[in-house]
């Protein structure tokens, strides 16, 4: 049986994977044209998605892909969905649901809040809240969103005359969605889709919609 990693170990290879995968269509969402985009981030979809609920009713499947993305996975996708699944749901929901400047800060958020609140968590985060969520890991995760949302306002010249508030209120949002389970749902989910129905809220808030 092939051995993967677990969920209390950093898995350097996974978040560099995450990191590396979101930006990439994050970049593709904001630079090509907005159909060919959408096209192209459904095709992304449509390639992974099918394939990885296929491999549940297939053992055979299962055990090549398991093996083939040995590096990638972890314990819990041996006989689950895998949570690029959920990830390319999340933002193909997204890019869908919610206007331009409101899916590319969600995009950056889902990019590298999720992994760095991991690394910092998994390192560092003696003082648990929910579960494997920390004190730290959330901390982390605020750091980065404010920083990520600080620095998206700046490069397109949104909000400066309030964008202290508007940055640490974008950190918060980004902590809770990173930190708050929903269910038994995978946060590659729930964290684009919440991240984005409350930055919309505060975007309209401040009049930015």
């Amino acid at each position: 049986m092939v051995e993967l990693k677990k969920r209390s170990e950093i898995h350097w290879a996974r978040k560099i994977w995450h990191m590396a995968g979101v930006s990439a269509l994050a970049a593709v969402y904001a630079y090509a044209p907005h159909k060919l985009s959408l096209i192209l981030i459904v095709t992304a979809w449509l390639a992974f998605v099918p394939v990885d609920f296929m491999r549940q009713r297939s053992t055979a499947l299962n055990d090549f892909l398991m093996h083939l993305f040995k590096p990638l996975m972890r314990d819990s996708e041996l006989h689950g969905l895998a949570g690029t699944t959920f990830l390319l749901t999340g933002v193909l929901l997204t890019v869908v649901l919610f206007p331009f400047n409101i899916a590319m800060l969600t995009l950056l958020f889902l990019a590298f809040a999720d992994p760095f609140a991991s690394y910092f968590g998994i390192r560092y985060g003696k003082d648990k809240i929910f579960g494997h969520k920390s004190v730290q890991g959330t901390l982390a995760a605020f750091l980065i969103c404010a920083a990520l949302t600080a620095g998206f306002l700046y490069t397109r010249g949104i909000l400066m005359d309030r964008i202290l508030i508007v940055s640490l209120l974008g950190g918060l949002i980004g902590a809770l969605a990173e930190l708050i389970p929903i269910g038994k749902l995978d946060d590659n989910l729930t964290l684009p889709l919440i991240s984005a129905t409350f930055l919309w809220l505060l975007f309209a808030l401040f009049g930015a919609v």
